[in-house]
């Protein structure tokens, strides 16, 4: 049952952080959206910062969310989480770039537009939740924009290596062309589940189905 609580603090606060920004955010609100009382909440964590760090975490780390843990939770539990997480994402953009810099012949662009789709939906909340809140978190913003810049670069390098090699179509802006790609992946990968103005009920599956058969079928050389 506290299992079960805790996760349905998190979801609500992923919802509230990312829809109206942290700052903005009261325990008040998470209680009312969760359905608890205050009082309730502050059994489970020791304050808002702590359930900020504790959805951080949950996106860089697979299965957190499943732990148990002692309540409240507190900070000591995410000491060094902003370091961790520009960790993941520096590997993260390592491993994306790492076809290109290694020259593997069997990668092609479909392949590329799964990757991209899949590290997004990844870690889609702890993207969104550095571009909505970037002014109350400058370090992570700035380091996060370092990413980004990493990211759309390695995008333009595959898609100038795949123009080279008669995969894609001619493009007459490189970069630009990385812009509009990324951002239709991010808005389905990212921005549809959580923070669109419309409410979409379409799966993670469907969601990349659309982004592969529109963007390869856009790019593909016949």
């Amino acid at each position: 049952m506290e299992n079960e609580r805790i996760k349905a603090i998190h979801d609500a606060a992923v919802h509230l952080f990312l829809q109206q920004g942290y700052a903005r955010t009261q325990i008040s609100h998470i209680a009312r959206e969760v359905g608890v009382s205050v009082g309730t909440i502050y059994h489970d964590f020791a304050g808002k910062q702590e359930i900020m760090h504790f959805v951080l975490k949950c996106t860089i780390s697979p299965g957190y969310l499943e732990k148990d843990f002692e309540r409240p939770v507190t900070d000591d539990l995410f000491r060094g989480l902003e370091e961790e997480i520009m960790q993941v994402f520096r590997k993260s953009a390592e491993n994306f770039s790492g076809r290109l810099k290694q020259g593997k012949e069997a990668y092609d662009f479909p392949s590329l537009i799964s990757d991209a789709f899949d590290m997004l939906a990844q870690y889609a909340v702890g993207c969104l939740f550095i571009e909505k809140n970037q002014f109350d978190f400058p370090v992570l913003a700035r380091n996060y924009r370092e990413y980004r810049e990493h990211f759309f670069a390695a995008m333009t390098g595959y898609l100038s290596l795949f123009m080279e090699k008669g995969m894609i179509r001619s493009l007459k802006n490189k970069e630009l062309t990385t812009a509009l790609i990324v951002e239709q992946l991010a808005w389905w990968a990212m921005d549809m589940r959580y923070n669109s103005f419309e409410e979409h009920h379409i799966s993670l599956e469907d969601a990349k189905e659309v982004c592969m058969d529109n963007l390869v079928h856009a790019y593909m050389q016949v």
